[in-house]
């Protein structure tokens, strides 16, 4: 039942606010007891399938930049290479750190 309601949790914000539905999903699934390295990459393996569809639904309505979006997407890429790279060295305490401190700079950003 929690990862049903996971799920529908995650795609509900995905749709809403975009990729935002992977900061959801790592919490949610440290909850349900996944561990903080394979709950932050199920999160990405979540999120793919779940911004392709979204991609789909935005682009039909006219809501994408693709002038902006499309060059963004190479170097999108190699720095998802990267990190992920970086994330397997990474002691997961600091991961988990890192990764509230991001939520904690995108929340004050998002209120001012």
């Amino acid at each position: 039942m929690k990862k049903t309601f996971l799920g529908l949790c995650v795609g509900f914000v995905n749709g809403i606010f975009g990729s935002g539905g992977g900061m959801l999903a790592v919490p949610m699934l440290q909850g349900v007891g996944v561990e903080t390295k394979k709950s932050h990459a199920t999160s990405i393996a979540l999120i793919l399938p779940l911004s392709v569809i979204s991609t789909i639904f935005y682009s039909q309505h006219g809501n994408i930049d693709w002038k902006t979006a499309l060059p963004l997407i190479p170097l999108g890429l190699f720095g998802a290479i990267i990190g992920s790279l970086i994330m397997k060295k990474i002691k997961p305490i600091w991961l988990k750190r890192g990764f509230g401190l991001l939520l904690i700079i995108a929340g004050v950003r998002l209120v001012f």
